[in-house]
């Protein structure tokens, strides 16, 4: 199974559409976005023809409340910590470093995703990969996501400007 990690959209909708354009045409089922969306409306409107399921924690950037009035619809909100399993891989996700860190050091995932900073990052804590997929708004550095093969534990960095 593929799974797409995404951060930091912060209501770049040209970009997210984009994303998600690609995600579809590659049959991904599954998206993690790691907080700061910013608005519900960039969301919804991005999803509309998505299929799939999304996971989603809050950044610093999202109000919690506006996210609460809108119906999106395969949108799963975990609040500051999520947590999901796909083929036997334990994954959590966040927004924050420091937080993602101290999720690595539990030793209870295989993975953890995490944003803020927008520069793609990974490192091994442990057996823990932790990982940010960078931003996809394109603010400091390129537009990022990550795409991650749960049965071959493969993880690659797509960067938007060079995907069709």
């Amino acid at each position: 199974m593929r799974i797409t990690i995404i951060s930091d959209t912060h209501d770049n909708i040209v970009n997210f559409k984009k994303a998600i354009g690609w995600i579809k045409r590659e049959n991904i089922k599954t998206i993690i976005h790691c907080g700061d969306i910013s608005l519900p409306g960039t969301l919804k409107e991005a999803l509309q023809d998505f299929k799939g399921k999304i996971h989603l924690v809050f950044g610093n950037m999202d109000d919690k409340r506006l996210f609460e009035k809108e119906e999106i619809k395969n949108a799963i909100f975990y609040g500051q910590v999520g947590e999901i399993e796909e083929d036997n891989k334990k994954i959590a996700f966040c927004h924050f470093p420091d937080k993602a860190k101290e999720l690595a050091l539990t030793g209870k995932y295989d993975l953890v995703f995490y944003g803020h900073t927008h520069k793609p990052w990974e490192q091994r804590i442990n057996h823990c990969r932790l990982v940010n997929p960078g931003n996809l708004a394109g603010i400091l550095y390129k537009a990022t996501f990550a795409v991650y093969e749960t049965q071959n534990d493969i993880l690659e960095l797509k960067i938007l400007d060079e995907i069709r």
